[in-house]
């Protein structure tokens, strides 16, 4: 495992539910539930799903800023969350997020220089505030703000300038591992591109390590290496890019690609467009057997009693399903 920044361990995590007047656990959401993957270094893994199958709650708890309940996470064979305060503070250098919103993740009374310059300082990685304001600048010039941008307030720039200067204090403490968690789906569609080309050239200047969490199947194929799938909190398939664009196993994942719009007329019309039925089940209480069942065209009685393998079905594709497990 040694080729792997990042190595996830059967991951979990859960929020409990709580009811009544002394609030007792009834139940749990799982929200993650059993999550293994391996991120080498340089590239970049696209994580994709449905909205509330848990990508981003996975992001958030492999960086510890959630609790796990379960599970490991190694950053070059360490296990992040056996970390005591001081090694977990030395960690917060080399492994970094940038948010969805680029409103509500920046503090609106901090000039730039403030927001991006605080962590040099904190982690001492500037000796004093002048340092520091040279290094910011130095930062949001390679992020595609101007110097003297850096004395103004959140509120004076626009949605695809903010994403910039929060990418910009995520650099800040020169991170490996950066996770981009929905980075470019709250900007229009002209700015999305400006920042994903943005995010590659960061990426080819600082040698950056990507998991990259997205809704939006175009970008993920654009910037990813490798690609993941989640739904209700597991990751049902994962493989190349090319692999699973070219060849989804899963039905859900062919669902998806289904689903993904094309602006070539004759892949519109040779595309079959697969329609889900009902709604996603409730993570707190998942179906039994396969958790896709309940959706999946393919269903048989199998699969509602038995929980698919993960397995390897070519070099580097894994998938969870029994049809493609040949069980039927």
């Amino acid at each position: 495992m040694s080729e792997y920044l990042v190595t996830v361990n059967n991951l979990k995590k859960y929020f409990p539910i709580k009811t009544g007047l002394v609030k007792h656990t009834t139940g749990n959401v799982k929200a993650v539930d059993g999550v293994s993957f391996g991120i080498k270094k340089g590239q970049v893994l696209g994580i994709v799903g449905e909205s509330g199958c848990g990508k981003s709650t996975l992001g958030r708890t492999l960086l510890r800023l959630l609790p796990a309940t379960s599970g490991e996470v190694l950053y070059e064979g360490n296990n992040v969350f056996s970390m005591n305060k001081k090694e977990m503070n030395s960690m917060r250098t080399k492994m970094q997020i940038v948010f969805q919103d680029p409103y509500s993740s920046l503090n609106p009374r901090l000039p730039v220089y403030d927001i991006v310059g605080e962590a040099m300082l904190q982690h001492k990685i500037v000796k004093n505030k002048s340092e520091m304001k040279d290094r910011v600048i130095e930062i949001i010039k390679k992020c595609g703000l101007h110097p003297e941008q850096a004395e103004r307030y959140p509120h004076q720039f626009s949605g695809g300038q903010r994403q910039r200067i929060c990418i910009a204090r995520a650099l800040a403490v020169n991170p490996e591992f950066v996770v981009c968690d929905e980075a470019v789906s709250a900007l229009d569609v002209s700015i999305q591109s400006q920042i994903i080309n943005l995010l590659k050239d960061l990426q080819d200047d600082f040698g950056l390590t990507y998991m990259f969490i997205s809704h939006d199947l175009s970008v993920v194929e654009f910037i990813s290496d490798e690609v993941a799938v989640m739904y209700l909190g597991q990751i049902v398939e994962m493989g190349s890019k090319k692999d699973i664009f070219a060849n989804p196993l899963h039905p859900y994942t062919e669902a998806l690609l289904s689903a993904a719009p094309s602006f070539d007329p004759s892949q519109r019309q040779n595309k079959k467009r697969i329609i889900l039925q009902g709604d996603i089940p409730s993570p707190a209480n998942p179906p039994k057997g396969c958790r896709f069942h309940t959706r999946c065209p393919y269903a048989k009685d199998v699969c509602k009693k038995e929980v698919p393998e993960y397995r390897e079905i070519s070099e580097g594709h894994f998938a969870m399903c029994h049809k493609v497990n040949g069980v039927f």
